[in-house]
């Protein structure tokens, strides 16, 4: 076990830089340990709120209170110039989201981090292969987490990088601690998900793949949002920090989230890491495709191996049903903010929310792999591009 996390660490190490790498078996996984080390309860967190819902809940899991971001209507970064004075000198943390793969701008958070004496926590799960500054996201804050489940495919698996070596050691207790054992069951549905997702879809028998992702932990939601249920929330928060109360929130689309890996998944994943360059490679490829398309959004500086590319359309929800007829799945939503989402019982509300709010109306996540398919069905479906405008104030 030791020897296969050694591995899959050390080729994670070499893309950083030489940073110090703990596998985990989950990005949110990477995250709770990452916040609960470096947050004391009761602090407030910055964080977009274009975001996946299951962050949100990790960061009430480890019993801090979220803030939500001011962001830019274009890529949905956050907004540092937006933020006002008063909300920085309250923050514990500052934690970004690199959505979809567009790097947030972490020189200037880290440069604001380091003003203020308080951690930058880097979420990377999008943003394996893209860089900022002329350095990879990820190296910029005392901990970053990264996902095997998005560029490689994984669907497990994950890193906590460390800028301090000298924490490994306690992180690596306090992930060992709250790991489930690997389980025979898990590890046999994990290996045969592949082919029963494939043998599925083969046979275009969608609502029989969408029961078999369901069956697999891999899709609970009946709206882009999962039910909030305020008031088991409400009765969960005085438990926190821990994961047990917030057990049926954090685990959503992922119910393996902390479960140690066998010596299958472990193999699995290795390959796939192997196979990064050529995957970043192709997602590079296709989104320059897509950005140079009237759907696109400039960049700040080279083109990014984005995970998903957030294309800017009119009638979203046209486009998603132009792109179903061709059988192409859209995915990675986070509409609404999370502010409107959760409302200011649960979290500190956006000084600036409108912003986020365009963008998550308007982003349509584009997988850059499926880029001229995509592109072809929006331009015959008539579908218009949204035209959104700079943050006012924004500096980038």
């Amino acid at each position: 076990m030791v020897s296969a996390y050694a591995e899959l660490e050390g080729r994670m190490r070499d893309r950083l830089g030489g940073r110090e790498c703990l596998y985990v078996p989950s990005c949110r996984f990477g995250l709770y340990l990452a916040l609960r080390h470096w947050c004391e309860p009761g602090g407030r967190v910055l964080m977009s709120p274009v975001n996946d819902d299951v962050i949100f809940f990790v960061v009430l899991a480890a019993g801090l209170r979220p803030v939500q971001a001011p962001l830019d209507p274009l890529d949905g970064s956050i907004d540092p110039a937006a933020v006002p004075e008063a909300v920085w000198q309250g923050l514990s943390a500052v934690v970004t989201t690199n959505l979809y793969g567009n790097p947030d701008p972490a020189p200037e958070l880290r440069a604001r981090c380091d003003r203020l004496g308080i951690p930058l926590i880097e979420d990377a799960a999008h943003a394996i292969g893209s860089t900022v500054g002329g350095r990879p996201v990820g190296t910029y804050g005392e901990a970053s987490v990264f996902s095997l489940s998005k560029h490689t495919a994984a669907k497990t698996g994950g890193f906590l990088a460390l800028a301090d070596p000298e924490r490994r050691e306690e992180l690596a207790a306090a992930r060992d601690a709250l790991l489930h054992p690997p389980r025979r069951t898990g590890e046999l549905a994990y290996l045969a998900r592949p082919y029963a997702e494939a043998a599925v879809r083969g046979l275009r028998l969608v609502r029989a793949a969408r029961a078999t992702l369901r069956l697999l932990g891999a899709e609970e939601r009946a709206e882009i949002r999962m039910p909030l249920r305020a008031g088991a929330l409400t009765r969960a928060l005085p438990a926190a920090p821990a994961l047990e109360p917030f057990h049926s929130w954090v685990r959503v689309d992922m119910h393996d989230y902390r479960l140690g890996p066998g010596p299958g998944r472990l193999r699995r994943t290795t390959r796939r890491l192997a196979r990064l360059d050529d995957v970043l490679a192709a997602h590079r490829a296709g989104t320059e495709r897509l950005l140079a398309s009237e759907y696109g959004t400039p960049g700040n500086g080279g083109v990014q191996p984005l995970f998903r590319v957030p294309l800017l359309v009119d009638d979203r929800d046209g486009a998603i049903a132009a792109l179903a007829r061709s059988r192409i799945t859209t995915g990675y939503l986070y509409d609404p903010p999370l502010d409107s989402y959760a409302g200011e019982a649960f979290t500190d509300l956006s000084p600036a929310p409108e912003p986020a709010a365009r963008f998550a109306r308007h982003a349509l996540p584009v997988d850059p792999r499926r880029a001229d398919e995509v592109l072809a069905v929006l331009r015959t479906a008539g579908i218009r591009p949204a035209h959104l405008s700079p943050t006012p104030g924004g500096a980038r």
